[in-house]
C-alpha cells in the first residue's frame, strides 16, 4: 500500500474499532451452547472464555511488535515471508483467500440474513427461488450475496469512509452487547436469575477426558474472538502505526473479551447451563432477551445480530483484501490484485474477494470449510508468534518501536497453550483438522508453480 504520510489515515480509534468490530460477529451469541453442552460446567464454561480471553491478548501483545516492525500492507503474511521464506506467507495467504477470510465473509452474510427473516418471512433458506437438484438458490443466499456484494464496493472508496462506516457500526453494537449483559444482570437481581445456576461450579471430580472435553470447547470461544489481527492487513495505511497498532490490539481484545466474558455471566445468571444447552439453533442471546424481555426481546435480539453481524461482514472485507494485494506485489497472486484504484485502495483485489465469497454463499459447505481450517488457523498464529523468536536472532538490529511485554515468557506462554489448543483439536475432530491441513498444504504445489511460470 502507500507508504506517504498522506496516504496513511487510519487513527487510533479507526485501528481500534476495526479491531472490535472484527471480532464481534454472531459467535458471542450462539457459541455458549455447543461449549455448554460439551462442558456442562457453569465454571468450566467461565473459564473457557477467559482462557480465550488470556490466549488472545498474548498472540496481540506479539503481533505488536511484529506489526511496528513490518508496518506494511499484508500483516501476518508479511510476517510469516520475513520470518521464514516466500513459502510460508504464500501458504497462509492462500488458505485466508480459499476458506478463511472468504469462508468467513460467506458465513458472516448468511448470518446477516437469516436475522434479516425474524423481520422479513420471505428471506428464508427454504423460500427456494432456483433448484436443480441438490443445487439450491434461496432468497437467504441473495440477500448475503447482495450485502457482500454491497459492502465491497462501498471499500472501493477511501480507505477513511471505509472505517468510518466501521467506527458507527462497532460503538453501535459494542453499546447493544454491553445493553445485554446490563440487561440480564438487571432482571436476573430482579427475580429472573439466580445465584443458584452456578452450583455447583465445577464437576466433582476432573479427569482427563473432562480435561480433553474441555479444550474441545475452546474451539467455539477462541474463534468467537477471531479475526482481531486483521487490522495488521492494513497496516500501511494507519497513521504512527510503531505505537497505534500495538496499542489498539491491546484494547480492542481486551475489550471485547471483557464483553463477551460478562455475557455468558448474564447467560448463566438468568438461563443455567441446563437452558443454554436446549437453546434453539444455539440462539442463546436471542434466548436471554426472549426470557426477561418477552417476544419482543426476541426482535431486539435479532436486530442486535443484525447490526452486529454486518459491522462483522465490514470489518473482514475491507481489511482482508490488503493481503492479496501485497502478495500480488510479490508476483504470488493475480496481477491485477497489485493495482489501486483512483482512491489508493486495491478493489480488484476487493472484487475477487466478493467474487469467491459469493460463491461459497451458493455452495452451501462454507461451515464445513471454516470447521476445516481452525486447525490450520492455529497452527499459522503458532508459527507467526514463533517468528518472533527468529526475527529477535535474524534481524538483532531491526528497529524495534515496540517490544513485546514480558519477551520471551509471555510469547512461549501462547506457543505452549496454542500448540495445546491443536492437540486437543486434533483429539476432538482430527478428520475436520486433517481436511484443514490439506487445505493448506494444497498450497505448495500451487507456490511453486507460480514461481516456475515467474522463472520460466
Amino acid at each position: 500500500m502507500p507508504e506517504t504520510t498522506k496516504d496513511k489515515k487510519l487513527s487510533l480509534l479507526d485501528s481500534t474499532t476495526i479491531i472490535m468490530g472484527s471480532m464481534i460477529g454472531s459467535g458471542i451469541f450462539i457459541v455458549s451452547a455447543s461449549m455448554a453442552q460439551k462442558v456442562n460446567s457453569p465454571g468450566l464454561l467461565i473459564m473457557a472464555w477467559v482462557i480465550t480471553g488470556i490466549i488472545t491478548i498474548l498472540a496481540a501483545l506479539s503481533y505488536g511488535e511484529l506489526a511496528a516492525m513490518f508496518p506494511k500492507a499484508g500483516g501476518q503474511y508479511v510476517y510469516l515471508r520475513e520470518a521464514y521464506n516466500p513459502l510460508f506467507g504464500f501458504l497462509y495467504g492462500w488458505t485466508l483467500f480459499t476458506v478463511i477470510q472468504t469462508g468467513t465473509i460467506a458465513a458472516v452474510g448468511v448470518a446477516f440474513a437469516k436475522f434479516t427473516g425474524v423481520f422479513w418471512k420471505d428471506i428464508s433458506d427454504e423460500h427456494f427461488l432456483l433448484s436443480i437438484g441438490a443445487f439450491h438458490i434461496t432468497t437467504q443466499q441473495l440477500l448475503a450475496i447482495g450485502i457482500i456484494i454491497l459492502l465491497s464496493v462501498y471499500n472501493y472508496r477511501d480507505v477513511k469512509t471505509g472505517a468510518l462506516l466501521q467506527n458507527i457500526f462497532t460503538i453501535t453494537k459494542v453499546v447493544a452487547l454491553l445493553a445485554l449483559v446490563i440487561s440480564g444482570i438487571y432482571f436476573g437481581l430482579n427475580g429472573q436469575g439466580t445465584a443458584e445456576n452456578f452450583k455447583p461450579l465445577f464437576p466433582g471430580t476432573m479427569t482427563w477426558v473432562t480435561i480433553g472435553i474441555f479444550g474441545g470447547a475452546l474451539t467455539g470461544s477462541l474463534f468467537s474472538a477471531d479475526a482481531w489481527n486483521n487490522i495488521t492487513y492494513t497496516a500501511g495505511e494507519v497513521k504512527n502505526p510503531q505505537r497505534n497498532l500495538p496499542l489498539s490490539l491491546l484494547i480492542g481484545t481486551s475489550t471485547v473479551i471483557i464483553l463477551y466474558i460478562l455475557a455468558n455471566f448474564a447467560y448463566l445468571y438468568v438461563l443455567g447451563v441446563d437452558k443454554i444447552k436446549i437453546a434453539e439453533n444455539g440462539r442463546v442471546g436471542t434466548l436471554l432477551m426472549q426470557t426477561i424481555l418477552g417476544d419482543k426481546g426476541k426482535l431486539m435480539m435479532a436486530a442486535l445480530i443484525m447490526i452486529s453481524t454486518f459491522g462483522c461482514l465490514n470489518g473482514i472485507i475491507f481489511t482482508a483484501a490488503r493481503v492479496y494485494y501485497a502478495m500480488a506485489k510479490d508476483g504470488l497472486f493475480f496481477k491485477q490484485a497489485g493495482t489501486l484504484n483512483r482512491n489508493n485502495v486495491p478493489a480488484k483485489s476487493l472484487t475477487m474477494q466478493c467474487i469467491w465469497s459469493c460463491l461459497l454463499c451458493f455452495s452451501g459447505s462454507y461451515g464445513d470449510l471454516l470447521d476445516y481450517v481452525m486447525f490450520a488457523v492455529m497452527i499459522f498464529y503458532v508459527l507467526t508468534v514463533t517468528g518472533l523468536f527468529i526475527l529477535r536472532v535474524k534481524k538483532p538490529d531491526a528497529e524495534r518501536p515496540y517490544k513485546t511485554l514480558g519477551y520471551p515468557v509471555l510469547p512461549a506462554i501462547y506457543v505452549l497453550l496454542a500448540l495445546l489448543v491443536s492437540l486437543f483439536m486434533i483429539l476432538n475432530n482430527g478428520q475436520n483438522c486433517l481436511y484443514g491441513a490439506v487445505i493448506m498444504i494444497a498450497g505448495v504445489p500451487v507456490y511453486y508453480l507460480i514461481n516456475r511460470k515467474k522463472t520460466g
